[in-house]
Order: structure tokens, then C-alpha cells, then sequence
């Protein structure tokens, strides 16, 4: 017998789906929005509508933004000669607090993953080959920033023979140990990459 009332119930199963909320963490949320303020909830539905009503994919980068296109795609101090390649938006924004990236992006949306039923035509690649294809600075550099997974490794080898043929020059970001971390709790193929990618100190 379920004893919360309905529309509380709905919230915790609308805050359920999200991804990494469980069942305990939703009651917590549902019954925290409850105490807020009603001018304070309207505005965090707001903010909800808003995100859907103002937002479109960049028809360059395929990034999220407000305007198309993105801020990046249209500055002119960017190099557009050089596109890193990043699964999701938040990875664009991961490298941009970096400082020290300043060519362009193209996102994703996701890896090829056939498990899941995630193909080449699921997410942006074709849209990354008639970019690379139409551009009118020929692209000189496309930097593969997937993630170090099966899936991440699966897409850039598929993109790689996609391109290959071309002058353009394919580089990933480097793979090793973080700063602060312990070779000995480190796996074998970081290790194994972090070797690969040694250079002179």
C-alpha cells in the first residue's frame, strides 16, 4: 500500500529516471521540495521549461547552446582548423576550464555501442564527416577525446577509417597516470599508455 499522496509520488518517480538518483535519493528531493518555498518551486520549474524551450544544438558542433551557432563555433579567434572530438557536451566544458584548447569541437552525443543498439547512424559522426568534408578551412587536426573505453576505442577506430585517405592528422589526448596517483594501484593498459606517451622532461 503506497501512503504518499499521488503528486508526491509522481515527483519521486519523475526524479527516478534521472540518471544516478535512486529510490532513496528521490523521496529525499520530493520531500526537500515540499519545505521550499512556492515562489522558489516555480522557479525551478521554470528553470525546467526554459531548458527545452531555449536551448538547440549547434548546427556546426552539434553542442548545446542558446544560439546558432554555439559562442565557439562562430568566434573567429578559434582555430577552425582543428576539431576535438568529445562523446557529450559536458566533456566541452571539462576541456574549456582547461584554458588550453582553442580550436573547435564536434559532440557526439554518445559512442557506438552495439550492445545498447547504438550505431555510427544513433550519434553525430555523419554530421562530423560532411563537416570535415564542406569546410571551407580544410581541417588540418582532429583530436579523438572519447572516453578510454570500449566504447570510446570502437568509435575512433571506426572514424579513423572513415577518414582514411586524408591529410588530416589524427591525435588523442594522452593517457596515464593522474597527478597524485600511485603506479601500484594503477591498471596495466594505463600504465602501458602512460609509457607509450612518455615524452622528454
Amino acid at each position: 500500500m503506497n501512503i504518499l499522496p499521488k503528486s508526491v509520488t509522481r515527483v519521486v518517480e519523475s526524479f527516478e529516471r534521472l540518471p544516478g538518483i535512486g529510490p532513496k535519493t528521490a523521496q529525499r528531493l520530493a520531500f526537500y521540495l515540499l519545505h521550499v518555498p512556492e515562489d522558489e518551486i516555480k522557479r525551478f520549474a521554470d528553470s525546467l521549461t526554459n531548458l527545452k524551450l531555449h536551448t538547440v544544438l549547434c548546427s556546426v558542433c552539434k553542442n548545446v547552446t542558446e544560439t546558432d551557432p554555439c559562442s565557439v563555433c562562430s568566434d573567429p579567434r578559434r582555430d577552425h582548423t582543428m576539431i576535438c572530438l568529445v562523446e557529450q557536451p559536458t566533456d566541452v566544458l571539462a576541456i574549456e576550464k582547461t584554458g588550453a584548447f582553442h580550436g573547435v569541437y564536434h559532440v557526439l552525443h554518445g559512442s557506438i555501442d552495439p550492445l545498447n543498439n547504438i550505431g555510427p547512424d544513433e550519434i553525430y559522426i555523419a554530421d562530423l564527416l560532411k563537416r570535415i568534408k564542406n569546410q571551407v578551412e580544410p581541417v588540418k587536426e582532429l583530436i579523438f577525446a572519447m572516453n578510454p573505453t570500449m566504447e570510446g576505442e570502437a568509435t575512433a577506430m571506426y572514424i579513423q577509417k572513415q577518414l582514411a585517405g586524408t591529410t588530416i592528422q589524427i591525435t588523442r589526448l594522452a593517457h596515464g597516470i593522474p597527478i597524485g596517483g600511485d603506479i601500484e594501484y594503477a591498471d596495466e593498459v594505463t600504465l602501458k599508455r602512460a609509457l607509450e606517451g612518455r615524452r622528454d622532461f
